[in-house]
């Protein structure tokens, strides 16, 4: 009797346990079923803010790229500026020099007055026919890339300079301080045209054969 009554009770369980499982099989199907709809919703929101955080970094490298290399082109119209005041002192200097050696010239010769023009490093020498259209051409690059010039068979570079040079003190209608003007403009990438000058004088600090 207690047999048969634990064997019943036994049995009910079972079947009631089966049953629980059948409806926790049912309710996970269900879950299984729907799981896959939120998946896809998180995958999209994921690659969102996976897109959001790659393009922001890389935009922003851009434009760190692109003020660096106009820091440089700036860097390099100055120095582009200052070699030509260099060169027209270096003018002054040598006509200077060939009056202490014994023949008087006068150190302002072969420095154009009230004109544009154009200083070619490699031998010191001016062109103001060079701009004589109004527009002074762009200097030049070297092959190896490393010095702005004009040479033969050198490439047009992205800088432009012009050099003027006029009178400021004058006696006897003879000019004892100048002022040299260059202007050096250039453009890099996406951005505008930029330009500047600077200025300097020299003086007529030395007798020479002026007459002056």
């Amino acid at each position: 009797m207690r047999k048969t009554a634990f064997s019943f009770q036994l049995s009910a369980f079972s079947t009631n346990a089966y049953r629980h499982i059948l409806d926790f099989l049912k309710a996970d199907s269900w879950q299984l079923k729907a799981t896959p709809g939120f998946t896809l919703i998180e995958t999209l929101v994921a690659v969102s803010l996976l897109s959001v955080a790659i393009v922001a970094p890389m935009s922003l490298t851009a434009k760190s790229l692109a003020a660096a290399y106009y820091a440089r082109d700036q860097i390099t119209a100055f120095h582009l500026a200052q070699e030509a005041i260099e060169a027209v002192r270096h003018i002054r200097d040598r006509n200077i020099l060939t009056t202490a050696l014994g023949t008087p010239t006068d150190i302002l010769s072969g420095i154009p007055l009230n004109t544009p023009f154009v200083v070619n490093t490699l031998d010191d020498s001016v062109d103001s026919a060079a701009c004589a259209s109004g527009e002074c051409p762009p200097l030049q690059i070297d092959p190896t890339q490393t010095f702005y010039a004009y040479g033969s068979g050198w490439a047009d570079s992205r800088f432009t300079r012009t050099v003027e040079v006029g009178a400021v003190r004058s006696d006897g209608g003879v000019p004892q301080e100048i002022r040299i003007s260059v202007t050096v403009s250039w453009r890099t990438g996406a951005f505008q045209t930029r330009s500047f000058t600077i200025r300097q004088n020299l003086y007529r600090w030395v007798n020479d054969g002026s007459g002056a």
